[in-house]
């Protein structure tokens, strides 16, 4: 399956940003998804993930109660909604899809088997 991540751009704190990752090439709703984040210098973390059926979330306390993850399997697109942006959030953003039937939300990269090129977000102070 092919990824490809969107919706980046430049942001003052406090402000809103969705992102999309649109899925080709396979069929969507056999994968769990995920957003992971890198920063400059630093190690690519979880942001959020959903399971199959989008039933089941997942967040990193860091993003917790200002993202929302969300799919639409019919549309083979997944979203990350991020409000209340902080200068921190500041990174590239990658959305993931996992095909292991075992795990429910993986939020270890390793855990995914596809990944979409990133999109890039910048929060102004």
């Amino acid at each position: 399956v092919q990824l490809q991540a969107s919706g980046g751009g430049l942001v003052q704190a406090g402000g809103s940003l969705r992102l999309s990752c649109a899925a080709s090439g396979g069929t969507f709703a056999s994968y769990g998804m995920g957003w992971f984040r890198q920063a400059p210098g630093k190690e690519r973390e979880f942001v959020a993930g959903i399971s199959r059926s989008g039933r089941n979330t997942l967040y990193a306390d860091s993003v917790k109660g200002r993202f929302t993850i969300s799919r639409d399997n019919a549309k083979n697109t997944g979203y990350l909604q991020m409000n209340s942006l902080k200068p921190e959030d500041t990174a590239v953003y990658y959305c993931a899809c996992a095909a292991d039937r075992t795990v429910i939300i993986g939020w270890v990269p390793t855990t995914y088997d596809y990944w979409g090129q990133g999109t890039l977000v910048t929060v102004s102070s």
